[in-house]
Formats: C-alpha cells, structure tokens, sequence
C-alpha cells in the first residue's frame, strides 16, 4: 500500500476457487440482496473487496466488514484477532489497487493505511459499531500484532 492515490483499475483473471464455502455463500447473498447479507451478518455493513492474489495474481474477493469515514471507507486486517494478517491485506500490500462493492455500487479503489493519528477515534467508532472488533483488537494485540486499519478510496 502506499501513501499517493493514483487511479488504477485491473481486471484479473477470475478464479474458480476464490474463498472458502462460507464466504463464497456470503459473497452470493450479497450480489442477490443489493448488498444485504442475513444470519449472523444481518444489519452489519458488508462490502465486497476484490483484490489481486500476490502470488497468484489471480482475482479475489472476500466479503468484509467496514465503517465509513466520509469519502473512504475502513477496513480492518483484523483477521478475527490471529496473530497473522489476513490473506487479503497482503494482497493489498503487493498491489493497493481493488474493487469495491458496496450494496449495488462497484467501483475501482486503492488502498492505503489509516495514519497513525486517525486510528485510535476510528477504533472506538468500529467497537461501538461492532464490539466483537474489540475482542479481535485484544487478541491481536496479545499475541504481538497491532491490527492495520485500511482506507479504501475511490479512484476515476
């Protein structure tokens, strides 16, 4: 990820295997429903990221949970509180450039990592949100990882 944001739009090659079942039923609900998820997601804000796999190169999506923050949107590498980030962060560091889908809107994105001075008041915003974020910020923390907060701004 970088700090400078430049319009960029990819298109890479689809793949079949993209995601595990659970998130590939998530990801179905989501394009059915304009964006609306039930179950345990039901009233949570999704949005849909497609990123470009760093080794692969291939295309990958993964539904996530975000909070919006005026133009941007919020993402955190939270990964349910592991000690590792998740795969789609790594994806984002390799290659900052993404799609976005947000209810019926899908647009190109780039990625850049919140600023230190901003992460502290978006963490209280995404715990009142969401409180499992802050079981999954201790967890993370205690096994040695500060969770990045990632900015998804749209580009073009």
């Amino acid at each position: 990820m970088t700090n400078t944001a430049t319009a960029a739009t990819h298109s890479p090659a689809p793949d079949p295997h993209n995601g595990n079942p659970f998130n590939l039923r998530v990801i179905e609900e989501f394009r059915a429903n304009a964006g609306r998820v039930g179950g345990q997601f039901a009233g949570t804000r999704l949005l849909l990221l497609t990123t470009r796999g760093a080794r692969s190169g291939l295309s990958r999506t993964t539904p996530l949970v975000h909070l919006p923050d005026g133009e941007r949107l919020i993402v955190f590498a939270s990964n349910g509180g592991a000690p590792a980030a998740p795969g789609w962060f790594h994806n984002l560091a390799a290659s900052p450039e993404a799609v976005v889908e947000v209810g019926t809107e899908r647009y190109p994105a780039r990625a850049r990592l919140v600023e230190d001075s901003a992460r502290e008041a978006l963490w209280e915003r995404q715990i009142v949100a969401e409180p499992a974020f802050a079981d999954f910020r201790r967890r993370a923390l205690a096994a040695g990882r500060d969770i990045p907060l990632v900015a998804l701004e749209r580009v073009g």
